[in-house]
């Protein structure tokens, strides 16, 4: 379950996405409304199956799209390897499926966070933006939260995103997203180049931020990430044994998988083999701007 889902939990301590004692909890704002769904994987008679709960208004959406999240919308028979480590990862996670939530701003907004930041420091204002301005989520679970509606999010006072440590860049292209919510949402049918632009049209959201969303969103086997300081050194280092690969390299390394429209699942699958490069450098140190 983790294995399928975990890609959607903003951190370890994310209100609205949490796997608590062999179940997989999410805190939702559906079209219909907000929803609690509860997910546990268990053995039947033909196998594995997964049995679910869903609360609020939108429970019956959760609960309708659920297939969808679990990886059923995903063929990943498309899927041929070109590299010996690729096949290897593949063999091994013979079942990896990509998730597609049918939710855009659920995927934009902590994507947007993230940017040119550390993980941690996007976690703690994704954890705290959520809890302060968006809402329990129904059902049993107290400590799952459903994130601000987009008329929310457009409401949060500036020294709110400052204490939250969100400069002042990413909490206006939020704020952007969220005014346009119902276009953004429009992304989540679309087609990869028409989803990528749709979502690029709005100031401070770039390839990075977009490819990010829909990989989420929209479950896209070719939502490469680019633009990240991280995914072209480790898929460089993995294929090849190479340091330094950027964009440009990584992009002709996964030439290849492009042609099948299989460029994130590979990447997907390099990053289950844990191959990087031996670190060099100290980590980026955590900023708050908060207390400025």
């Amino acid at each position: 379950m983790h294995r399928h889902l975990g890609v959607l939990q903003r951190g370890p301590y994310d209100p609205a996405c949490r796997f608590e004692d062999g179940a997989a909890w999410r805190g939702t704002r559906t079209p219909d409304g907000p929803a609690a769904l509860r997910m546990r994987q268990e053995r039947g008679t033909d196998g594995p199956v997964v049995r679910a709960e869903a609360w609020g208004p939108g429970a019956g959406w959760a609960l309708e799209t659920l297939p969808a999240l679990l990886g059923g919308a995903d063929d990943p028979s498309a899927f041929v390897p070109h590299h010996r480590l690729v096949a290897e990862a593949h063999r091994r996670h013979p079942g990896l499926r990509l998730a597609r939530t049918g939710l855009v701003l659920e995927s934009l907004i902590p994507s947007v966070l993230e940017q040119k930041v550390t993980a941690e420091e996007a976690y703690r204002a994704w954890r705290l933006l959520v809890r302060r301005f968006g809402e329990r989520a129904p059902g049993p679970n107290l400590s799952l939260h459903v994130m601000p509606s987009a008329r929310d999010w457009c409401r949060i006072p500036s020294w709110e995103w400052h204490r939250a440590g969100v400069d002042g860049k990413r909490s206006a292209a939020v704020v952007r997203a969220a005014q346009r919510a119902s276009r953004m949402e429009e992304a989540a049918g679309m087609e990869l180049d028409a989803a990528l632009r749709r979502l690029q049209a709005i100031p401070g959201i770039g390839p990075w931020t977009a490819a990010e969303t829909l990989q989420r969103s929209n479950g896209d086997p070719d939502a490469v990430t680019v633009g990240d300081l991280h995914l072209p050194r480790i898929v460089g280092y993995a294929l090849t044994g190479a340091r330094g690969v950027d964009d440009a390299g990584m992009l002709e390394l996964l030439a290849p998988y492009a042609e099948q429209g299989q460029r994130h699942r590979a990447t997907r699958l390099i990053l289950s083999t844990g191959r990087v490069p031996p670190r060099r450098q100290p980590r980026f140190p955590v900023g708050d701007i908060a207390p400025l």
